[in-house]
């Protein structure tokens, strides 16, 4: 094989691949809301949900994508594992439909007079519209045209080692020739890192003639099993929810890889048979991706009887990992491509934070911030902050809408409310402070009322789509005055000498710490419902004006 040929295979995988990432990256994005919309509504049924999986998958061309946004949903609670188990089988359905392109396209029309007016018209809608739906869709268009120059150039490469290249003594090993020609089908994927890709290739060279059907059918079967380790690598470190999905989706591969192989022979006969009835010549292409088809389809029949048992496995399984405290239930390294997906789960995981905030300052309040969990507690909400920080600064690097970098600023403000609170109360029970009533006499009441104003505020935070939530701004008005009303009380009982000015100072700094607690708790609940504008169940939150500004 000389230079040249070796460049044109090489340079047409990169195309190939290039153009893959473009179309699937460009359509995700312009999907945007549509693709969560869709997967949201379209699966509440196993049903539903194999469609579902099926139509999406077909669209975005990558199955990772909708993997993706189904561990997403999973972690949101917005739909059941059970009903993931559908999307999956249908995603593995849809990605079939890559095969169907090739054949379809890549070896009846003259690529490159195709390919580059189409990869002129994306260039055209991304320079109209840097900053509109228009310029992801221009990707996808550009992406789809060097999809196509990729498999033009495959093709010239493999015309070229057709003659170079001799396999047919593999082919003489009869039986055990079937698992080298997996093992290439699933080494292809594993170096790629997409079946999509793998599947291109395998038709490329068995139009090419340098499978034989056999062999390529073979090959496709080692595409189907080499696109698990996309999930598996995916999950390292991921979710519980997320490691739950990607199972299921390897489990459904593997099953359907052997059923496949063991059903090889008779599938292709049946296959050529059929094309036979209907006078249809052929077409390797052809006929590899009915095979692909065909086999994802049984693997769908084989497993749908038992998905309920495929479930209660799967959770059985992984039924004593559950997330720690400190762990981030929410957050996943597989969201960030898709920027909607990765707002509302980075939505959830503050939340979940937010109750930890304020679990922390009730409990604190209730035993003078010397309960025995504080330190635990604090080292928790630590942790998740951490996380949470991290996972804006991931999602920063990625195309945002200026309304999605807002969300994401938003949400760096909301994480630093919360950990002011926290290292305020870490504050209190290191030195020890407590209410010191007797020193106020008749006048302790004072402290009571102020400390239940505090936890009156971090309750009705606690739910901000309720009715009391749009009067917030009132409560924390009437903690204000509380605070002012018992700091006048210290500073006249110091004055007049009724309390030692070394316990009156120590008594203003511990209230103080205390409004500021409640304060920025509530603060970071606010701006946490600020950065869901699109809910419309929840108190508009530019009602809430904020009495904080007001009562420094």
């Amino acid at each position: 094989m000389d230079i040249a040929l070796f460049g044109n295979l090489f340079g047409g995988l990169g195309l190939f691949l290039i153009g893959m990432r473009l179309m699937t990256t460009g359509l995700k994005q312009a999907a945007g809301k549509s693709l969560k919309k869709i997967l949201g509504e379209w699966t509440k049924s196993p049903g539903r949900g194999l469609f579902s999986g099926f139509l999406i998958t077909a669209l975005v061309q990558s199955s990772s994508a909708v993997t993706v946004a189904v561990i997403g949903f999973v972690n949101a609670g917005l739909i059941t594992l059970s009903q993931s188990i559908g999307v999956i089988y249908g995603s593995n359905i849809g990605t079939t439909v890559t095969g169907w392109i090739v054949a379809a396209v890549g070896f009846s029309v003259n690529l490159k007079a195709f390919a580059l007016p189409v990869i002129a018209l994306g260039a055209l809608l991304r320079l109209s519209g840097q900053t509109s739906r228009r310029a992801f869709f221009g990707d996808a268009f550009a992406g789809f045209g060097l999809f196509l120059m990729g498999i033009s150039t495959l093709q010239m490469a493999f015309k070229g080692i057709e003659s170079s290249i001799d396999l047919s003594s593999v082919a003489t090993m009869g039986t055990l020739s079937i698992p080298i020609f997996i093992g290439i089908g699933l080494m292809l994927t594993l170096l790629m890192q997409s079946s999509s890709a793998a599947m291109a290739l395998v038709l490329t060279a068995t139009v090419s003639g340098l499978m034989d059907l056999n062999q390529g059918a073979a090959a496709v079967i080692g595409t189907n099993i080499g696109t698990t380790s996309t999930a598996a690598l995916s999950v390292i470190g991921a979710t519980i929810n997320a490691k739950k999905v990607a199972t299921g989706h390897i489990i459904f591969n593997i099953i359907t890889a052997l059923a496949a192989l063991i059903m090889l022979p008779v599938l292709i006969k049946s296959i050529l048979f059929c094309m036979d009835l209907l006078h249809l010549t052929h077409e390797p292409a052809v006929v590899l991706a009915l095979f692909h088809t065909a086999f994802n389809f049984m693997g769908v029949l084989i497993l749908w009887p038992f998905t309920g048992k495929l479930v209660s496995f799967i959770e059985k399984r992984f039924a004593s990992l559950g997330d720690e405290r400190g762990r981030p239930k929410y957050l996943d390294n597989n969201v960030i491509g898709t920027p909607t997906l990765a707002l509302d789960a980075l939505n959830l995981e503050m939340e979940r934070i937010g109750q930890l905030t304020r679990r922390i300052v009730r409990k604190g309040l209730n035993s003078n911030f010397s309960y025995g969990a504080l330190p635990a507690d604090k080292e928790a909400q630590d942790s998740l902050i951490e996380a949470a920080r991290s996972f804006c600064a991931r999602l920063q690097s990625r195309p945002l809408t200026e309304q999605q970098g807002q969300q994401v600023a938003t949400a760096l403000r909301v994480l630093q409310y919360f950990r002011t609170a926290g290292a305020l109360c870490a504050s209190l029970e290191t030195k020890g402070i407590k209410p010191a009533l007797e020193l106020l006499g008749p006048d302790s009441d004072m402290v009571t009322v102020f400390q239940n104003s505090c936890i009156g505020v971090l309750n009705v935070a606690e739910n901000p789509c309720s009715e009391e939530f749009c009067k917030i701004d009132n409560m924390i008005h009437d903690m204000l005055s509380a605070y002012h009303d018992l700091k006048a009380k210290l500073l006249s009982a110091g004055g007049t000498g009724n309390i030692p000015v070394p316990e009156m100072v120590e008594q203003l700094e511990l209230f103080s710490k205390i409004r500021r607690i409640a304060r920025q708790a509530a603060k970071g609940a606010v701006y946490l419902a600020a950065m869901r504008p699109e809910s419309g169940i929840c108190c508009p939150t530019n009602t809430v004006k904020f009495a904080w500004n007001r009562h420094w």
